[in-house]
């Protein structure tokens, strides 16, 4: 059976999280939902590497939560980041000791995205 774990990051400014995971790491918004007009958004973006949550709803998830998403060429990954010019995060490349490449940002929020790809040199 085919498990898929789909985790949820709590964001407070739905134009910030736009600019950070659209604009700046190139995720697609799926899908959004609010129950009425000023209630709290709720919404699915995606990438080729993984599926996030993004809710505004009390409760839903903790700021300052972490995931860890592998990608294909890491590289390539990093000087797209670093090509967007995003003001807030330059992020580096870094090799860590227990053999990964890493390329680790912040969104507005607190939530931590560490993205990385197995050294197999």
């Amino acid at each position: 059976m085919n498990q898929i774990i789909t985790p949820i990051f709590r964001i407070f400014d739905v134009e910030k999280a736009r600019e950070f995971y659209v604009g700046f790491l190139g995720f697609q918004i799926d899908w959004e939902h609010q129950y009425e007009d000023h209630f709290p958004l709720y919404m699915q973006i995606s990438s080729p590497s993984c599926t996030l949550h993004l809710s505004e709803h009390h409760g839903d998830a903790c700021p300052g939560s972490a995931i860890r998403v592998q990608v294909e060429d890491i590289e390539l990954f990093h000087q797209s980041l670093l090509r967007q010019e995003y003001k807030y995060a330059r992020p580096g490349l870094e090799e860590t000791p227990w053999g990964t490449r890493e390329v680790s940002v912040t969104d507005p929020f607190g939530n931590r995205l560490h993205f990385y790809q197995p050294d197999h040199s």
